[in-house]
């Protein structure tokens, strides 16, 4: 989004959301913080660390997927 002032200059403007699991992972310091909730640690902020959880999986499954491609290529063409 930009944004003219009178001066001609441009700005950008961006409007910055958070995710959703940003949000919940706050909202479970916030109530680990203040005694509401007694979870572990690893649960309070497992909204931080389970979608890098899932990334890094699809990405290995990706790997091992292209590693045996290749395997199955180079034998194929011997």
């Amino acid at each position: 989004m930009t944004n003219n002032n009178n001066s001609g200059e441009t700005k950008v403007v961006s409007g910055g959301s958070a995710s959703l699991s940003t949000i919940l992972g706050v909202v479970f310091i916030i109530l680990k913080l203040t005694g509401i909730i007694s979870w572990s640690w690893v649960w309070v902020l497992a909204p931080f660390w389970i979608p890098l959880a899932l990334v890094a999986l699809i990405l290995i499954i990706v790997a091992v997927i292209a590693i045996i491609a290749g395997i199955i290529g180079f034998i194929s063409n011997r």
